[in-house]
């Protein structure tokens, strides 16, 4: 377990291909870390672990049968709970939304959707804040220091990366949500260029504004995921 855990997403993706691990194992490996940890971090509002084992399931028997795959498929990754799942809860971290349930994707999870879903992190509400203090569900600890703050909006999302909990995941950055949260974790954020990644599915605050970026442990991982993410989307006008 070790060994997975301390995998790069390049080193995860090159075990699975080899066949020398199995994405349900990573998933289960993931998953053991998470629930370790996570009652002393708090960084998610929803887990879904059955659905990710199923998706994981799901990864390997397609590997199997010779099925062209996504450069990160059957990695395990966390969504901030701006971004829509359908048929997980959306919530914002508002109990406003706390029984909104999506009948769509973003197009940034429908991008990574070969990912097997952890959970769903915790955020300030409408990611209006920098602590993760304004969640209407719990606040978030810094792994680093279980006393100081992640940072936010993204606060969940780092938090998990930080602690080990997730290989990645994913936040949204309206001014600074992702790169301030990322650097009170030690963990790589980015806020891609406005455009390069849709909106589309994301919960907005200021739309001009508004962008989703990946959150990592190391630069290469982020430009990984930040190439998955990245390209035209339709349904995004811009």
């Amino acid at each position: 377990m070790k060994g997975l855990m301390e995998m790069t997403l390049s080193q995860m993706r090159e075990a699975m291909v080899c066949g020398d691990v199995s994405s349900r194992e990573l998933t289960e490996s993931w998953l053991q870390a998470l629930e370790a940890k996570e009652k002393d971090i708090g960084a998610f509002i929803t887990l879904c672990p059955e659905r990710a084992l199923r998706e994981a399931d799901a990864i390997d028997e397609a590997r199997a049968r010779g099925e062209e795959l996504s450069p990160l498929a059957g990695i395990p990754m966390a969504v901030k709970d701006n971004i829509c799942v359908k048929g997980l809860p959306t919530t914002c971290a508002s109990k406003m939304l706390e029984n909104f349930v999506p009948p769509y994707n973003a197009t940034a999870y429908e991008k990574l959707h070969q990912c097997p879903l952890l959970g769903k992190t915790n955020m300030d509400e409408f990611a209006m804040g920098s602590t993760t203090e304004n969640s209407a569900f719990h606040v978030t600890r810094n792994p680093r220091n279980t006393a100081c703050l992640p940072g936010g909006s993204s606060g969940g999302s780092a938090a998990c990366v930080a602690a080990g909990e997730a290989p990645f995941a994913l936040g949204s950055d309206t001014g600074g949500s992702i790169r301030q949260p990322a650097a009170f974790c030690g963990v790589v954020g980015m806020k891609p260029t406005y455009g390069s990644v849709s909106r589309y599915g994301l919960v907005a605050f200021a739309s001009s504004l508004d962008q989703i970026g990946p959150m990592t442990r190391t630069v290469r991982d982020n430009a990984l995921v930040l190439d998955a993410l990245a390209g035209y989307d339709r349904l995004d006008s811009t």
